[in-house]
């Protein structure tokens, strides 16, 4: 197939499932209306085929907690390398001269790398600004996702702090964000200003994403969180978590029924809380990481997500969910199955998103990786994709490699 995406397609064929199984896959428009064994006949539709022979395919990648108008900005801040406190602190002094056109040019980056990486849905925070415009944040995301509008679902949260008033909110949520969000962690008075933001959030009749309890020890909001929601009809998802990495099992037990019971969706976010926490230690260091695995095992919903791309929060990321779903697998001690549903269909689950993958009756939300397991996709995150949104060819990537032949030797002669 020569045509530049996006192009409607009607069939993948020889593509393996983490199964597995080799099968032909046919698509209807926006759904999988077919799974076969390789080989067999399929229904016909509209559209290209693709021979995907050497592919492994899975629900395309979700990222539920990014922050794409901070992205990139590494460079242009220059900060110094550090905790929370230090992070926010540089952002805040680069925010009070945000460029809404600069800040689209780098959101705009972010995500069509992570689209070109198999993330075909997207939830972004988006700062609510200090000064006079508080909505420059805003207006280029909300300019970005009306560019992305066919390629990629991005869904905006508003991020404020106790200092931002409602009438901001009310603003920001009027210019077409989707969500409430905060940090009540961080306020003096943490539980006033996460009763302030699910009053807020309850009034507009809109989800929440609260950054939630993002430090090693100190306050304890998750559990006032899952009180304050109990019996609501809204989404609501708490971010981080990773002081629950610190609590005893008998604790994080009875919080995760807690938890479960009022259906608040976790996001681990392994990356970007390796980077921020433990710089107090100068042996033993912690490593920040909300324990999903024990959570999902007590029935808690559970993702996984990058956060930050190369800002003050986090120098790196590669706008990859097979990156996540590996640290996961190395700092997170999950399994790969787990560690990739978390990034794929358990993401889409926690974003409240029609169920993806090679299923018949799924979304076609799809990503093939050139890849002989499920293991080897996560492992090696080889860079050959193919990238269907809503039965839509939206991106490929084609890898060509050229390396020297080795000289083979022979097996010593052994003794008679």
């Amino acid at each position: 197939m020569s045509a530049a995406p996006p192009v409607s397609i009607a069939a993948l064929r020889g593509v393996r499932l983490t199964s597995g199984a080799l099968v032909d896959i046919a698509l209807d428009g926006d759904e999988v209306l077919a799974v076969v064994p390789a080989g067999s006949p399929l229904p016909g539709t509209d559209g290209e085929v693709l021979d995907l022979d050497g592919y492994l395919v899975t629900a395309a990648g979700a990222e539920p907690h990014a922050h794409l108008d901070k992205s990139q900005s590494w460079d242009a801040i220059q900060p110094a390398f550090g905790d929370l406190e230090r992070a926010i602190e540089s952002w805040h002094a680069f925010a009070a001269t945000l460029d809404e056109d600069d800040t689209l040019r780098r959101a705009r980056s972010t995500a069509l790398r992570m689209l070109a990486s198999g993330i075909t849905s997207v939830r972004t925070h988006v700062d609510l600004l200090r000064g006079e415009d508080a909505l420059v944040g805003v207006r280029a995301l909300v300019r970005l996702r009306e560019e992305l509008d066919g390629l990629m679902d991005i869904e905006l949260v508003a991020l404020g702090g106790p200092n931002i008033p409602d009438a901001v909110f009310e603003a920001a949520l009027d210019a077409g964000v989707d969500l409430v969000g905060g940090a009540p962690h961080l306020a003096d008075d943490p539980i006033a200003d996460l009763e302030r933001l699910i009053a807020l959030a309850r009034r507009r009749d809109v989800g929440l994403d609260l950054h939630t309890d993002e430090s090693l020890a100190g306050a304890d909001t998750l559990a006032a969180y899952a009180r304050l929601v109990a019996g609501w009809n809204r989404p609501r998802t708490a971010g981080h978590c990773v002081r629950l990495s610190m609590m005893p099992a008998t604790d994080l037990a009875a919080l995760a029924d807690e938890v479960r019971a009022a259906d608040i969706g976790v996001i681990a976010l392994p990356i970007t809380n390796l980077y921020l926490q433990g710089w107090e230690a100068d042996h033993a260091v912690p490593r920040g990481i909300a324990p999903i695995g024990r959570l999902k095992a007590a029935g808690v919903r559970v993702a996984a997500g990058a956060d930050n791309v190369r800002d003050p929060f986090n120098p790196v990321g590669r706008c990859d969910h097979l990156e996540t779903a590996s640290l996961l697998v190395a700092a997170g001690h999950l399994a790969p199955a787990d560690a990739l549903d978390a990034v794929t269909t358990g993401a889409r689950d926690v974003m409240n998103l029609p169920f993806a993958g090679p299923v018949a009756g799924a979304r076609a939300d799809l990503v093939a990786v050139r890849a002989a397991s499920m293991g080897d996709a996560v492992a090696f995150a080889d860079a050959d994709r193919v990238v269907i949104h809503r039965g839509r060819l939206v991106s490929r990537t084609t890898v060509t490699t050229l390396t020297a032949v080795p000289t083979p030797t022979a097996a010593p002669a052994t003794a008679s």
